[in-house]
């Protein structure tokens, strides 16, 4: 069906074999297809609302940059496609001629359908003048397959940064604004309590992450090309994602500022009752000292030779400080409160526990009098059970220990010497004797 030979195609270069009439059919409907979905593309692209944007914003940094370019390529896209659409219109209104076109027409259709038969005027070369080489080529020519691949390279990669810029201004901005509300909100609620820049850390912080919120939605919104993303591999138009680094640490920080000011407004709820478990401690420290300091004088004056710790005084710094945080909740200072009071639980807690072992230390020789005073009357009724009571040796003993624990000053090293003597000799008594001449113990009791 089709016609033999070649035909001499452009500067006197033949294109190959005559297509026959199916072959241009088939080859027209593909081209009217991709013309459609090129056409398709375009207007999308067109109305595409990051182009609108971009063609709207006060851009700078790589965006600028690459908006320029990309500004260029959409200007050839349309140029490539008007050329494009001229040819295949042209093509169509060839074979429109004859139900069964002849050979010119079949030549015709070749030379448009697989010969460089689209002629596009080179804009930038004109501009440019000529270069170093030699003149510059003031026109290109294509195929119509050579076109479409054109089209669609420049149509991927302006696609491209607008779909990045779009989805950059998509998610960022948004998300900055509800941020700064949060940090609206927190600012007014560090205000009530006292958090303000250069008195309170938290406020300082809070300064910061304003200027660090305002700087960054300037810079998404005329720069958005440097908060994206590419992803790794990914061919796709708009392949990648948001860079949201900046806004995370900013969005971090002020939950850490949040969280310490909640701390803060707690303080000022329950200060009342803290201060007064405050006061409770070290009242409690001040009573086991005072305690201590009379035990200490008793000890001095009942026990001899026994060498007893000092006992401190009341805990007046942690009271002043108690005074001047009572000063911070009747004049609302919050901050200044809040580490004080965690400071003074801790401290007080401290000093009461300080308190209970001195109180513990002074009294420890008491307490040694008091086990052998015990230990002395336990031995006794024991040996009265066991009808030894009337004992000689055992009533001297037990006199002479008793006169040594019950005198003053005590001297705890003899009496316990003189409780020991008593206990050997009444364990002496109540053990029993093996009669002459028997090889076992008595069953007596022994204990």
């Amino acid at each position: 069906m089709g016609v033999a030979g070649s035909f001499p195609g452009y500067a006197g270069r033949p294109t190959g074999p005559v297509m026959d009439r199916d072959e241009a059919d088939r080859a027209l409907a593909r081209l009217g297809a991709e013309h459609e979905a090129v056409e398709s593309s375009l207007l999308a692209l067109q109305d595409h609302a990051g182009r609108r944007l971009l063609e709207g914003a006060d851009l700078t940094g790589v965006t600028k940059e690459r908006w320029a370019a990309a500004e260029q390529a959409i200007t050839l896209l349309w140029v490539y496609f008007d050329a494009y659409t001229g040819a295949l219109a042209s093509a169509r209104e060839i074979r429109s001629r004859r139900r069964h076109p002849g050979k010119d027409d079949l030549v015709a259709l070749t030379e448009l359908l697989r010969g460089e038969a689209v002629t596009v005027g080179n804009a930038r070369a004109a501009a440019s003048g000529p270069s170093l080489t030699g003149p510059a080529r003031l026109s290109e020519r294509f195929t119509l397959e050579e076109l479409v691949s054109r089209m669609n390279d420049l149509y991927a990669r302006s696609l491209d940064m607008v779909v990045a810029s779009d989805a950059v201004w998509s998610a960022l901005p948004a998300r900055i604004d509800l941020l700064a509300a949060e940090l609206r909100r927190t600012r007014s609620l560090a205000q009530s309590v006292g958090v303000r820049p250069g008195e309170h850390p938290a406020g300082d912080d809070l300064e910061e992450i304003t200027q660090e919120l305002t700087t960054l939605r300037v810079q998404v919104i005329s720069d958005p090309l440097a908060f994206w993303l590419p992803g790794p591999g990914s061919a796709a138009p708009g392949g990648g994602r948001p860079d949201t680094a900046r806004y995370d640490r900013a969005a971090r920080a002020l939950e850490d500022v949040r969280r310490e000011i909640e701390a803060v407004l707690a303080v000022r709820q329950d200060a009342e009752q803290r201060l007064v478990r405050l006061r409770d401690v070290l009242s409690r420290a001040d009573r086991t000292l005072a305690e201590a300091r009379s035990a200490r004088g008793e000890v001095l004056a009942k026990i001899a030779a026994s060498e007893v710790p000092a006992v401190s005084g009341p805990p007046t710094a942690l009271q002043e400080r108690l005074a001047a945080a009572s000063e911070h909740r009747r004049h609302g200072r919050w901050s200044r409160l809040s580490p004080l009071l965690d400071s003074l639980e801790r401290e007080a807690e401290d000093e009461l526990l300080r308190a209970r072992e001195s109180l513990t230390s002074v009294t420890a020789p008491l307490a040694v009098r008091a086990e052998l005073r015990g230990r002395l009357d336990a031995y006794k009724a024991k040996v009265a059970r066991h009808g030894l009571a009337e004992d000689p040796l055992l009533i001297e003993r037990y006199d002479a220990a008793r006169r040594m624990l019950w005198s003053a000053p005590c001297d705890l090293r003899v009496a316990e010497q003189a409780v020991q003597r008593y206990q050997r000799a009444a364990a002496d008594l109540l053990t029993p004797r093996r009669p002459e001449g028997q090889g076992g113990y008595g069953d007596g009791e022994t204990s």
